[in-house]
């Protein structure tokens, strides 16, 4: 019982002094896994804070770089727009300085013009006092010596040499006028109609409009633009009236210079294909558009001189001759018609047996003064012989150039071709046009010039006022009254009128004797 007692005390002793150690040890051990959870959990949380702060700043730096970018094409939008304002302020400033420029010289030039428009008027008129005061002291000298008035002596010379010379001259000129019919008539109407038959050129009639077709409607909405911006910035560009209306799917174009209409033309069908309508971009398609214009009149011209078989004539004068193709004289296109003149000398000059290609260049280039009679002034027979003596034309051209209105008298078989070719051409039915307002005032004119001389009873304008009939009356005007009369009246309307070709003269004289049989 002892030794029980004694096992239990020592197992109780053992307890008691192992107990407390094993309770420390486990609480060291339980110490150390809290420790070791609680550094592990420091390190992922130290790992979650930098992987946060790594995240944050790749955010940050991407949203400056976002920012950065938004920035750059704010800014680089607003120098595009800046840079376009500038450009398009600086054209107008160049628009505006070239224009007045332009007034400034063509006020000095007026300037000019009327002191010395005033010098020869005043030279004039002391010219004039000089010849009137000349004139009376000769009258009272001639009244003087013949014992007579002025009228009186008018009077006796005028019965005295008007009834000898009437009768002469009307038979003298009779008998040359039969004469030189007899002999070139035949020959220059068989040379003309043959030549017209062989040459059988197209003519046209020019129109002031032009017609742009639309693929709808729509489109002239976008045409017009915000308050009217794209159709005054291309009427400004072109200087060309758009007409927008009620026609549909179609815009007019009307203006006089057909260069400028076909410019706009050009451009209009452009940027109706581009479907981008906006000042900037119909500012680049009129640029476009007048650099294809200006190739197609350089193609134009060479285009011309291989048609005619003309060859060697100076770039410069072949561009002037394609920009006559936007040229017109009474509604005849200035190109088709100097063709047709080229061809028509060719074939004249053929038949006569001179130069046929003398005479087709001369032809070609007769009118080339039409290309910028409406720049420079001037006549476009003087700028013609001015161009044709600056790029080395031959002196046969200039002189066919020169006189082919008659301004002064030709010097060559070719030139009087030249002359002829150029009547035919403009006189052909349907190749020239004129406005109602002209054609009316002509004919009237015509009617009063014929009225005007003493002995006509009536005259009538017919045939489009290419022949003027006159009625005589039989008791005043005599056979040979009638050939000075015709011959009058012509002078006359040559003197005071302006017309393409020629207008026939036709005086008639009719006496009746009336009887009846009963």
């Amino acid at each position: 019982m002892q030794e029980i007692l004694k096992i239990v005390i020592a197992i109780l002793v053992t307890l008691v002094v192992v107990a407390p150690l094993v309770w420390h040890f486990a609480i060291a051990y339980r110490i150390k896994v809290v420790e070791a959870k609680i550094g592990s959990a420091e390190e992922k949380a130290r790992e979650i804070i930098d992987e946060a702060l790594k995240t944050a700043e790749t955010k940050k730096r991407e949203a400056l770089l976002e920012a950065k970018e938004e920035s750059l094409k704010t800014k680089n939008e607003l120098e595009k727009e800046t840079k376009e304002r500038r450009a398009e302020v600086q054209r107008y400033e160049k628009r505006v300085l070239s224009k007045e420029e332009t007034l400034d010289r063509k006020t000095e030039a007026l300037e000019k013009k009327e002191s010395k428009l005033t010098a020869k008027e005043a030279e004039l008129d002391r010219i004039k006092a000089e010849a009137e005061e000349l004139h009376g002291r000769q009258l009272q000298e001639l009244e003087k010596i013949s014992g007579l008035t002025s009228e009186q002596a008018k009077e006796y010379l005028l019965k005295t040499v008007e009834d000898e010379v009437k009768h002469e001259t009307a038979m003298l000129v009779k008998e040359l006028e039969s004469k030189a019919k007899e002999e070139a008539d035949k020959k220059a109407k068989d040379y003309v109609v043959t030549a017209i038959q062989k040459c059988a050129a197209d003519h046209v009639a020019e129109t002031t409009i032009s017609v742009v077709q639309l693929p709808n409607d729509e489109m002239k909405g976008r045409i017009i633009g915000r308050e009217g911006r794209n159709i005054r910035t291309l009427e400004t560009l072109t200087g060309v009236d758009l007409i927008i209306d009620d026609t549909p799917e179609a815009v007019i174009l009307s203006g006089f210079d057909p260069i400028r209409r076909e410019i706009a033309r050009i451009a209009l069908e452009k940027l109706i294909v581009d479907g981008r309508i906006h000042p900037a971009r119909i500012e680049e398609m009129v640029e476009k558009a007048q650099k294809e214009v200006e190739v197609m009149i350089r193609e134009e011209g060479e285009a011309a001189t291989l048609e005619v078989g003309v060859h060697g004539i100076h770039p410069e004068l072949v561009r002037l001759l394609g920009k006559m193709k936007f040229r017109t004289s009474y509604g005849q296109n200035a190109l088709k018609h100097s063709i047709e003149v080229a061809h028509l000398s060719g074939l004249l000059a053929g038949e006569i047996g001179v130069d046929i290609r003398m005479a087709k260049r001369a032809g070609l280039l007769h009118d080339i003064g039409k290309s910028v009679d409406h720049e420079m002034e001037g006549s476009h027979i003087q700028i013609g012989v001015d161009l044709c003596r600056k790029h080395k034309e031959s002196p046969i051209v200039i002189n066919a150039v020169e006189s082919h209105h008659g301004d002064v008298e030709p010097e060559s078989l070719i030139a009087c071709i030249v002359q002829a070719a150029d009547t035919i051409s403009a006189a052909r039915p349907g190749a020239r046009r004129e406005t109602l307002e002209t054609y009316t005032n002509r004919l009237k004119q015509l009617e009063d010039i014929s009225n005007s001389f003493k002995g006509v009873d009536k005259s009538f304008a017919i045939q489009a006022g290419r022949e003027v009939r006159i009625m005589v009356i039989p008791d005043q005007i005599t056979d040979a009254d009638m050939i000075l009369l015709a011959r009058d009246i012509s002078k006359q309307i040559e003197t005071e009128l302006e017309y393409p070709g020629q207008i026939k003269v036709n005086v008639i004289r009719e006496s009746r004797v009336t009887d009846y049989a009963k």
